[in-house]
């Protein structure tokens, strides 16, 4: 039984060592073939804790109990259950969710609130600041309506042509306080 509990504990580490190290290059490699097999909690990081919880504590309730070998069987099962549960809602799951893509397209900037960084003319260019994820980017602007605006004037992106955002004055309503 301690060989078993040896060879999980080891495979575990060595997994989680080659998916860290060689993860982007297998994925790559395969290209999403295994894609039917992915279920959201059955992630590389959950699947080494598991296997490598349930080897380090099947080898400590071997030295530490009098356990026979079902029960430390069970043991180290529901504890690598537990603690992958734990590493799963305490690490995975977040960090899926803090995920942020600086990529975007600027055809998806219509309708999105930026800041004028440099006054844009009735006619001709300024620049323009726009959130984008975590940040913020820079786009050359002109003027939907033809009229000047201010540098610090929240605008809107009308539309965009030719790589140019065509911004309006955002007209903010006020409240009937």
């Amino acid at each position: 039984m301690e060989a078993l509990f040896w060879g999980c504990l080891v495979g575990g580490v060595l997994f989680a060592i080659v998916t860290v190290l060689l993860g982007d290059v297998l994925s790559g490699a395969l290209d999403g073939v295994l894609d039917f097999l992915s279920v959201d909690f059955l992630k590389p990081v959950v699947l080494a804790t598991a296997v490598t919880v349930f080897g380090g504590t099947g080898i400590m309730l071997e030295k530490y109990t009098d356990l026979s070998s079902v029960p430390q069987i069970v043991l180290s099962v529901l504890i690598a259950i537990l603690i992958s549960i734990a590493v799963f809602f305490g690490y995975v799951r977040p960090m899926e969710n803090s995920e942020n893509s600086t990529g975007f397209s600027i055809r998806e900037m219509a309708g999105r609130i930026g800041e004028v960084t440099v006054p844009v003319p009735a006619q001709g260019f300024g620049e323009v600041m726009v959130k984008v994820g975590a940040g913020n980017t820079l786009h050359i602007a002109s003027s939907f309506d033809k009229k000047p605006v201010a540098a610090g004037v929240r605008v809107v992106i009308v539309d965009i042509a030719e790589g140019v955002l065509r911004v309006s004055e955002l007209e903010e309503r006020k409240g009937d306080d």
